[in-house]
């Protein structure tokens, strides 16, 4: 893989700025004095959380911090930006843009483990790694295709922590397979956890198996064929369904692919995304029925959405009801344009500008 849209990811909460801040240092070495600034630029946005916090916070904590660091950061002026949209024009303008799920981070115990892990039993590629010692920490991205036309994963690795709460909130990553059991025979052959054996899952015919990772995160293995998108689907819990799918239908200009009610195993979910589910990868909402509130934990951190115009996408995101927590704009020291928020129940998205995107790739 060439280098990457380490950009994006900026707005982990983390024990360390991004990779980002050292990738023109490997290949100019000339600019060091570049490098520097920009790594300081970057570090001075105030995204890294100290390791006591991060150890001992709760999920709501967390996200305190984390959001008046980020409205703190130098921000773009919106109004010079000349990019305010209202309710009359947002939906269109959401609808064309040009998205697409960019990669899902989180964070690991375990950096070697976990990619042994997915690269020999759930069959994924190590698409890049970078170890920066003197920021404490590591990361790496894996998935089943480049990162310039695939949903990948990135997985983060601080020093000297090796174990997260996940929390109640999220639910699973899906991995579409060919066998469902025979996937579960190398996954229990290599020493992986089986939390489901392979069968029909509850709501329909589809041939499931769950799986855990080492660090607990759970992946669901679904027999669907091959798949243009093997990683395809990140599910997460929301107190009120009817809310997420608006937020997500109007602010994020998903399409509601499927939406189901099972009473008698008390949960509806919806899947939401920007194409047919078995050619893109959804976002799973679950809502189980009479709880409104999870604990989102420290380790799952953010999906990341390409955009047109990460201007226009802040402004619909505030109409719709999110809460923008790093204003849209050029990151300092370079020019990737970028934006976050929360949706109304508290789970983040990055949104990053397309071309800006593409350029980092090159």
């Amino acid at each position: 893989m060439s280098s990457s849209s380490a950009t994006l990811n900026l707005l982990r909460p983390s024990l360390a700025p991004p990779p980002s801040s050292l990738r023109f240092c490997d290949v100019r070495n000339s600019a060091a004095s570049y490098c520097t600034s920009r790594r300081l630029a970057l570090f001075h946005l105030g995204f890294a959380l100290p390791q006591s916090q991060l150890l001992g916070a709760k999920a709501s904590e967390l996200l305190r911090g984390e959001r008046n660091t980020l409205e703190a950061a130098p921000v773009a002026n919106l109004a010079q930006a000349g990019t305010a949209i209202t309710k009359e024009n947002a939906l269109e303008w959401v609808k064309n843009d040009k998205r697409r799920m960019l990669h899902v981070v989180y964070r690991v115990g375990d950096l070697d483990k976990t990619i042994k892990f997915y690269t020999e039993c759930l069959g994924m590629k190590l698409l890049r790694r970078r170890d920066i010692p003197e920021e404490q920490y590591s990361n790496a991205f894996l998935g089943y295709g480049p990162e310039d036309s695939n949903f990948v994963v990135e997985l983060t690795y601080n020093y000297g922590v090796d174990k997260y709460n996940i929390g109640t909130g999220f639910g699973h990553f899906g991995i579409d397979v060919e066998d469902v059991s025979k996937s579960v025979e190398l996954i229990k052959a290599k020493g992986g956890k089986v939390t489901r054996e392979p069968g029909p899952a509850k709501s329909g015919s589809t041939i499931i198996a769950s799986v855990e990772d080492p660090d607990g995160y759970t992946f669901e293995l679904l027999e669907r064929g091959l798949s243009p998108e093997p990683l395809c689907q990140v599910m997460l819990r929301v107190g009120d369904l009817d809310r997420a799918i608006n937020f997500y239908k109007k602010a994020f200009g998903m399409e509601l692919l499927r939406k189901r009610d099972y009473p008698e195993y008390k949960y509806t979910y919806a899947l939401m995304g920007y194409g047919p589910e078995d050619k893109n990868p959804v976002l799973e909402l679950t809502y189980n029925y009479g709880i409104t509130d999870y604990d989102k934990g420290n380790g799952y951190a953010q999906i990341a959405i390409g955009t047109d115009d990460v201007y226009k996408s802040a402004e619909a995101i505030k109409l719709y009801g999110g809460k923008i927590v790093l204003e849209p704009g050029p990151l300092p020291g370079i020019n990737t344009k970028i934006t976050a928020c929360l949706d109304p129940d508290g789970w983040k998205s990055v949104f990053v500008d397309n071309v800006d995107f593409m350029k980092e790739l090159e």
